[in-house]
This record gives structure tokens, sequence and C-alpha cells, in this order.
């Protein structure tokens, strides 16, 4: 299949970066592959594609204490609107908060990591535009937020 990644778990050319004109092809809350947009479409004909006009990368690492916001919910949506797709433990005291980013599938994490995408791994990823904003956020292979 030509398709680019390697072997499972092993991060992709960007190593955390953004990939320009790549995609990722995701099974359930895995990525099955990675690679050039042209490589993956002719290799995988009849999956549903979805495109965004921005530049696919890893979902981000939030460091630090979540936004205010009027309750748990909007508090985990405003990161999630900013492409995080994993949080910070030391960061979700709040037994609220922490239900809302599980019921979101946020990753929690006890120590920060780099992004990465990676063929076998958790399909965390994010969309993002030219100045940065982020267009589309999907979290264990899920869309969790799209900008119209």
């Amino acid at each position: 299949m030509p398709v680019s990644g390697g072997p499972p778990d092993q991060p992709v050319p960007g190593d955390g970066g953004l990939l320009p004109g790549w995609a990722v092809l995701v099974d359930g809350a895995r990525i099955e592959a990675i690679g050039p947009v042209e490589e993956l479409t002719q290799a995988y004909p009849m999956v549903r594609m979805r495109r965004w006009p921005g530049t696919l990368g890893p979902a981000l690492v939030h460091d630090g204490p979540l936004p205010p916001a009027a309750s748990p919910r909007e508090r985990v949506h405003a990161l999630l609107q900013s492409g995080v797709g994993a949080l910070l433990a030391a960061h979700l005291t709040d037994p609220a908060v922490r239900a809302a980013a599980a019921r979101n599938d946020v990753a929690v994490l006890d120590a920060v990591r780099p992004p990465a995408l990676a063929v076998g791994g958790r399909a965390d990823l994010a969309v993002f535009a030219d100045d940065g904003r982020c267009l589309a956020t999907v979290v264990a292979g899920r869309l969790v937020h799209r900008r119209a």
C-alpha cells in the first residue's frame, strides 16, 4: 500500500509539526495510515474524506489552567476550539471539569509530551488555518470541533 508513516507508534515526518498536503486515515479511535493526500485517496478510494482549507497537524497538549467559562463543558470546549486534544492532570482538580474532559475523550496526561501523529496511535489531530486559528479538532477519532 503506497502510504507513508512507518510502523505503528513511529512518528511521521514533521515530528509534531504541521503536515501540509498530508492526510490521516482514521479507523475508530486510532490512526490507520498517514501520508500525502494523493497517496491515501488512491489507496483508499471508497473512504469518506473530510477536507478543510488548512494544514493538518497533531492535536495540541494544553499545559496550564483551563480558560474561565460559565460551565465545565464550556471550559473544555474552549480548548477544543483551539486544537487541544490533551490536558495535564495537574490542571484538572475540579471533578466537574475532569468529567467534561472525559465525556469529550480528551487525553489526560501526567506530563507534557510533544504532540505527534503516529500510525497505530490515538487519532488526536487538528487542522489549522494560515493565521493559526483551529478549523477542526478530532479527539480519539471523533470530530469534536469544526469552525463554520
